[in-house]
């Protein structure tokens, strides 16, 4: 028996998914009028006064985040970075420090997004804690820089909670999608 002329071939081997991963599945796009609804809306909830308190969760860079990964042709850089100035002006800050802050956490979350559709809510906070922690300790080092002292880390406390109401700010913006896939699969 010649072994170069045949191949062995090995039963395939089914490879087994974590509980928190899901199969890839056709999700239809969010329209553009409620993603873009939902951002302005973030965005006048971050002027209300509750933001004065050092470790107020940051609504609107969370929304901000979940479009660049759900939306990432809709929702990018550049909202993140117009978003981060208007807030800049708002808060009368460093113009630039939250909009820098804005652009890393969008970058980060359009750098992720194939990986985080594949996962469900909490999995996905904990994908985006680094990527918010980093984009907020970047802004807090530069502010520091800037004043020439360090202001503590009493934010850490805000972006933890930024991540802690992920999963509860998704499944809100996805009950428009859910509501129409529920109506599709009963017509059938």
């Amino acid at each position: 028996m010649d072994h170069n002329n045949q191949t062995v071939r090995q039963p395939a081997r089914r490879l087994r998914m974590p509980g928190n991963v899901r199969p890839e599945s056709l999700a239809r796009p969010a329209h553009g009028a409620f993603v873009w609804g939902t951002l302005l809306l973030a965005w006048l909830l971050s002027l209300l006064p509750w933001r004065v308190w050092e470790s107020a969760p940051d609504i609107l860079v969370l929304v901000l985040a979940f479009w660049c990964v759900h939306e990432p042709r809709r929702v990018g850089l550049v909202a993140a970075f117009c978003f981060g100035l208007l807030m800049d002006v708002h808060d009368a800050s460093v113009l630039g420090g939250h909009a820098l802050s804005y652009t890393l956490v969008a970058y980060g979350a359009v750098a992720l997004h194939r990986r985080l559709q594949r996962f469900d809510l909490w999995s996905q906070a904990m994908h985006m804690l680094p990527v918010f922690f980093l984009a907020r300790l970047v802004q807090q080092v530069l502010l520091a820089w800037l004043a020439g002292k360090w202001p503590g880390w009493g934010w850490t406390l805000g972006v933890l909670l930024t991540v802690a109401i992920w999963p509860l700010v998704g499944w809100v913006l996805h009950l428009p999608q859910r509501g129409a896939d529920d109506a599709e699969s009963s017509s059938v």
